[in-house]
C-alpha cells in the first residue's frame, strides 16, 4: 500500500466531517429480515482480535504511535454489541503470522483481510463478508464521452495491471475493451497522468487514495460501476476465526449484521473511506 494514504486518511480524519458523497453509501450484505442465531459467549475469557499496522485505511500506526483504522473501530464495535469490551483486546502482528498466531491460539479472530482459501476453510471458520472491494475504471476528466458508462470506452486505451486479476476481469466483462498492461501499479498510474491512456481498471480501494493524492493533482474521477466479482476478487473481507466449534464465528457474524441493521457499520466506513468505494 502506498505510503501516502495514511497521510491523506489523517488530514480527513482530523478535518471536520465532510457532506456525504455520491456513491459512499456501504452496499448491504446482511439482510435485516434475517435473524442470525447468536450462541452465548458469556464464557469467552478473552476476545483477541489479530490485525496488522500496514494496511491503510484498515490497520495502520496513526502519528500518536496508536493503532487505528477501519479493522481496530469495528473489532471494537463488535466487542461492545457482544458485551465483551472488558475482554476485548487488539494486537498487531507482522501479516506473515497471522495465520500461525491464530492457529497456537494467540488469539481468537484475524480481521486483516486475508483471503479465503479451501486450505483456511479445512481450519479456521470464516463469517461472511462485511466489506467487498470492487474493481473501479478511473478516467482523466479531460476525456469527453458521448455518454458516461463503461461501454464509452469501447476503442479507447484503458490500462491494466498485467498478470492480475483485474487483467483477467477487463478482459472477461469488457471484451470490447482492448487493455494496455503495465508492470505494476506505480506504473499504470504514472501512465494515467501521462496520458499513455485514457482510463485504467482497478482496485478501488487504491485508486480512490491515489485519485485524492497531490501526484494525481485533480486529474481523473471514476467512471461508472463499481464492479464486483467473486471469481476474480474473492469474497471480500471477513473476520477468520480459530477453533471448530463455530461458536464466535456464529457470534461475530450475528453482531456484524446487527452493526450493519443499526447503521453503525457504515459510520465507521465512512470515517475511513472519504471517497466512496462504490
Amino acid at each position: 500500500m502506498w505510503p501516502w494514504i495514511t497521510a491523506i486518511l489523517l488530514v480527513s480524519l482530523l478535518s471536520a466531517p465532510p457532506a456525504r458523497a455520491q456513491g459512499t453509501d456501504l452496499p448491504v450484505l446482511f439482510d435485516a429480515r434475517e435473524r442470525l442465531v447468536r450462541p452465548d459467549v458469556s464464557s469467552v475469557l478473552r476476545l483477541r482480535f489479530l490485525t496488522t499496522t500496514d494496511f491503510p485505511p484498515f490497520n495502520f500506526t496513526d502519528q500518536s504511535g496508536r493503532l487505528s483504522g477501519f479493522h481496530v473501530d469495528l473489532a471494537r464495535a463488535l466487542c461492545d454489541e457482544l458485551g465483551l469490551q472488558a475482554r476485548c483486546q487488539i494486537q498487531a502482528l507482522p501479516y506473515e503470522q497471522l495465520t500461525s498466531a491464530l492457529e497456537s491460539g494467540q488469539g481468537e479472530a484475524v480481521m486483516a483481510g486475508v483471503a479465503v482459501t479451501e486450505e483456511l476453510r479445512g481450519k479456521f471458520n470464516f463469517t461472511r463478508p462485511y466489506l467487498l472491494l470492487p474493481a473501479r475504471f478511473l478516467m482523466r476528466n479531460d476525456i469527453a464521452l458521448a455518454r458516461q458508462d463503461v461501454e464509452a470506452l469501447s476503442g479507447r486505451k484503458v490500462g491494466v495491471v498485467k498478470d492480475t486479476a483485474h487483467e483477467a476481469m477487463l478482459k472477461a466483462f469488457f471484451p470490447g475493451i482492448t487493455p494496455t498492461t503495465f508492470e505494476d501499479q506505480g506504473a499504470l498510474m504514472r501512465g494515467l497522468k501521462e496520458k499513455e491512456v485514457e482510463a485504467v481498471f482497478a482496485d478501488a480501494l487504491q485508486l480512490s487514495f491515489w485519485m485524492m493524492s497531490p501526484e494525481a493533482a485533480g486529474c481523473c474521477s471514476f467512471l461508472d460501476g463499481p464492479f464486483l466479482s467473486e471469481r476474480h476478487l474473492g469474497e471480500g473481507m471477513t473476520i477468520m476465526v480459530g477453533g471448530q466449534d463455530g461458536a464466535l464465528a456464529a457470534a461475530l457474524e450475528s453482531a456484524l449484521a446487527a452493526l450493519s441493521k443499526d447503521g453503525r457499520l457504515e459510520e465507521i466506513y465512512l470515517r475511513y473511506f472519504p471517497v466512496g468505494l462504490f
